[in-house]
């Protein structure tokens, strides 16, 4: 049978951030929102959503007197992907 998908992460835009930071120890928002070619104001919307579910960390702080956002992938978001890439295996034929 056909397990369940995290909500959470079916969709798009909350899949690619999540995909770009299973690889990396951290991100910028303006990486993030470059390798996925979303706006700004939607990034915003699902960062919040992941970060709500806590799946990533958020931390804003300042660089060179400007505004930095850095979000981090959670050991809970980890392990979310990976089940999730596990139930999406199990819809493959084998």
């Amino acid at each position: 049978m056909f397990k369940d998908l995290d909500p959470i992460l079916h969709s798009q835009l909350r899949l690619a951030v999540m995909s770009l930071l299973i690889g990396v120890k951290e991100a910028e928002f303006t990486f993030i929102k470059d390798k996925t070619g979303s706006t700004a104001g939607n990034l915003s919307v699902q960062i919040t959503k992941l970060k709500e579910a806590g799946y990533v960390e958020v931390i804003k702080q300042f660089k060179d007197n400007y505004p930095q956002t850095i979000c981090k992938i959670t050991a809970e978001g980890i392990t979310a992907f990976e089940t999730y890439v596990k139930a999406l295996q199990s819809y493959l034929p084998k």
